[in-house]
């Protein structure tokens, strides 16, 4: 989903955000300090699979995933990242590592971490490394409904 289709898709639910153009940037901090977002509203989507089905991991930008925590929480033991074969093809017109972190867009499963609900808005990438969208976080849980728990680590 490109940034286009994510921005008709957020106006089709009459959804309030803002497009965040930015120079373009490849690594977390870079665009977090380019589009001047905290890092903790700053949202990054990694790709893994749990038991052998793909899924949506979303984090703070700062954070790396837990997979022994993921693991307790999900009661699968088989879980690791995705290799980007497995899952490019599901993303259209994205570019690598700046999918948005809309699962159910893409028929996966998704997981917050409970480090961003503290915040009121979330931020993300467009599906390139030059845009970000920043929206009301209980918009973002209304369309997503991804399942919360703690998973990140520092």
């Amino acid at each position: 989903m490109a940034a286009e289709k994510l921005i008709d898709f957020l106006d089709e639910k009459e959804i309030k955000y803002v497009v965040i153009n930015h120079s373009s940037a490849y690594t977390t901090s870079e665009i977090a300090a380019s589009a001047h977002i905290k890092g903790q509203e700053l949202a990054k989507t990694v790709i893994v699979k749990i038991d052998k089905e793909l899924a949506m991991i979303v984090l703070p930008v700062k954070y790396k995933i837990n997979f022994q925590m993921l693991r307790d929480y999900t009661g699968q033991e088989n879980i690791e990242l995705a290799e980007e074969k497995e899952f490019a093809s599901l993303f259209p017109g994205c570019e690598t590592g700046a999918m948005p972190p809309f699962g159910n867009i893409f028929g996966m499963k998704t997981y917050l971490d409970k480090t961003l609900t503290y915040d009121e808005e979330i931020a993300f990438n467009a599906g390139n490394f030059h845009q970000l969208i920043r929206l009301g976080f209980s918009d973002y849980m209304r369309l997503v409904r991804p399942e919360i728990t703690h998973f990140a680590a520092a």
